[in-house]
């Protein structure tokens, strides 16, 4: 019996999003295309022009703000419509346009910031005092543009950078078709003996099977595609690496690493607290693994051994409608107007909820100021997938409670606090499931459940940040990036945070090929310190009561109006020093403990 995913337009309506919410038929976006195409150059008239007065100056911000919003929402129904079905040539098309005219809006508009940049300071402060009502939303603007003075270029400069990053961002769009869209895993066979078709989206499913030949299969057959591509995927990414060297050389930064942090104003040791702290903490993973090998029974442990529950009794098959109606039991503890928003994003097709031939792999959420958030999933029925609708759902209701307080300026979030919302949500789901369990069986396996995130978010993301920090050095210093020193790189991090009671199995070594988060520069960490956010955060709120939910919804409504490291403070977390990381890997310890005792 084959089980073949079905193509898009064989999928079941009723769990499809509904992206028509931007855009009632494609005609509607090709009308609005080329309406923004034509309107773009009277962003030109201000060119030269932002000193001349604080009115001239206010309306090139508006124009700017209204065309932005108009592109992102082009841009965004363009790129969902690709995720649908990766292979779709129209939807590619489309895209491809799409991303086309925001290259060439940015580069129409890359004017902005260095002339308010060389407007005098004193006369800036005249502008916004002589229209203090109307610039008092930019205050946060101007103070971070002003901020970054010394790396923002001449117009004429900061206009070519803007055109190049097309080329920037091929490395990022080349691997995406290559691992999206060209791809093809083969089939193995299940534990029933059926053959079935591996994909991206069902292959955590193979390995969490208590079935030892099928978790080997799987991870020996994906990583077989992918060694077989290992030229291709090094060049790839060896290009993304050296194409943010060259953006951050340009812009006067002293590392990729530091143009990536500044952005948010992160200090720069905040990257290097967390692996030192990780570091120091090592010990614990290398318990963990001890653990494991020995609930499993297995003289060897490997790689393909890493997500297996330990407790195979214990029944965790989730349907999509029970993960919702546990999700939302989990969060009724932060009140009922997150409650009422959670219910609308679940009922109003805000959801795409199964996996089709082509689909994008993984879980995202993405949408646009103006319209509502949208959630992709690949949900598959299992206690991951519950925590999957969670975690996006956090991440949905964060832009919610953003769009309907701040203006579109301060609508986005920085990645720095961007999964703090979505990991608070898995905590507190967590603490339901621990709470409403006696049963000793469920007990353990949610506790090793919790582990995993665990091991997964703050021990496995900080491993990723220390290879992005590594490969980025070495093209800073001119060293060849190859899939040889990369693999070699990487299987020695793997020995280091895993310790020496696992065998790493060569496969592994190429696993740095497929993480798309790689082609985003220094992304990854922020899952990690976000996790350690999100857990101080769930403890506060269970703890403390409505206090601590009241500043926690209130982070959620603030979106991009402060800096990060300022937002988590308001909401009782300090994540400029190592403390919170610490109360979690303590946590992580005193779950080991409770497993064993268990």
């Amino acid at each position: 019996m084959n089980h073949v995913l079905p193509e898009r337009k064989e999928a079941n309506p009723d769990f499809k999003w509904h992206i028509e919410d931007y855009y009632a038929k494609d005609s509607q976006w090709e009308e609005t295309f080329a309406a923004l195409q034509k309107k773009l150059p009277e962003m030109s008239a201000f060119v030269g022009h932002l000193a001349d007065s604080a009115q001239t100056l206010l309306n090139c911000l508006v124009k700017n703000s209204e065309f932005s919003l108009t592109l992102d929402q082009l841009f965004t129904y363009a790129n969902m419509r690709l995720h649908e079905d990766s292979a779709n040539a129209f939807y590619q098309g489309m895209s491809s346009r799409a991303e086309m005219l925001l290259i060439q809006y940015s580069a129409t508009v890359s004017f902005i910031s260095p002339e308010i940049i060389s407007i005098p300071e004193e006369k800036l402060a005249g502008f916004r005092k002589e229209l203090s009502q109307e610039f008092k939303i930019y205050d946060h603007y101007f103070d971070s543009l002003l901020r970054q003075k010394d790396h923002t270029l001449s117009p004429a400069e900061e206009e070519l950078l803007a055109k190049a990053s097309e080329l920037g961002g091929a490395p990022q769009n080349i691997f995406t078709m290559l691992n999206d869209a060209d791809i093809q895993f083969p089939m193995i066979t299940d534990e029933e003996g059926n053959q079935r078709e591996l994909t991206k989206g069902r292959y955590v499913t193979f390995l969490e099977s208590p079935n030892r030949r099928v978790r080997q299969e799987a991870f020996q057959s994906l990583y077989r595609v992918y060694l077989a591509q290992k030229n291709t995927l090094a060049a790839t990414y060896s290009a993304s690496v050296k194409s943010d060297v060259f953006f951050a050389k340009t812009r006067k930064y002293t590392s990729a690493m530091e143009m990536a942090l500044t952005d948010d104003n992160i200090p720069l040791s905040v990257y290097d607290t967390l692996i030192e702290t990780v570091h120091k903490n090592l010990p614990l993973l290398h318990r963990y693994v001890d653990i494991r090998k020995k609930e499993l029974g297995v003289d060897e442990l490997h790689m393909y051994d890493l997500y297996v529950p330990l407790v195979s009794e214990a029944d965790v098959k989730i349907p999509y409608e029970e993960a919702q109606k546990t999700v939302t039991k989990a969060l009724h503890v932060l009140g009922d107007d997150y409650i009422k928003a959670l219910k609308m994003g679940m009922n109003s097709g805000w959801i795409d909820v199964y996996e089709n031939k082509g689909k994008r792999g993984g879980a995202y959420s993405w949408g646009s100021y103006g319209v509502h958030p949208f959630v992709l999933l690949n949900h598959n029925d299992t206690i991951n997938s519950m925590f999957t609708l969670a975690h996006e759902m956090g991440h949905a209701l964060h832009s919610y409670f953003t769009w309907e307080k701040q203006p579109y300026l301060y609508s986005g979030h920085k990645i720095f606090v961007a999964e703090v919302a979505s990991t608070c949500n898995e905590a507190l789901l967590m603490e339901h499931l621990l709470h409403a369990t006696e049963d000793k069986k469920m007990r353990k396996y949610l506790i090793n459940y919790f582990l995993e995130q665990f091991r997964g978010t703050l021990f496995r993301q900080t491993m990723f940040a220390e290879f992005e920090k590594i490969t980025h050095e070495m093209a800073e210093q001119g060293e060849p990036l190859t899939w040889e020193c990369m693999n070699e790189i990487y299987r020695d991090l793997n020995k280091q945070y895993f310790g020496e009671n696992i065998t790493i199995d060569e496969e592994i070594d190429i696993e740095w090929a497929r993480i798309p988060h790689f082609y985003n520069a220094f992304y990854v960490y922020q899952y990690a310190t976000g996790y350690s956010a999100a857990i101080a955060l769930s403890r506060k709120i269970l703890d403390e009561g409505k206090p601590a939910i009241d500043a926690y919804l209130d982070f959620l409504s603030k979106g991009d109006s402060e800096y990060s490291i300022d937002l988590l403070k308001g909401a009782g977390v300090d994540l400029s020093t190592a403390d919170p990381i610490q109360k979690a890997l303590t946590l992580f310890k005193e779950l080991l403990d409770e497993f064993e005792t268990l």
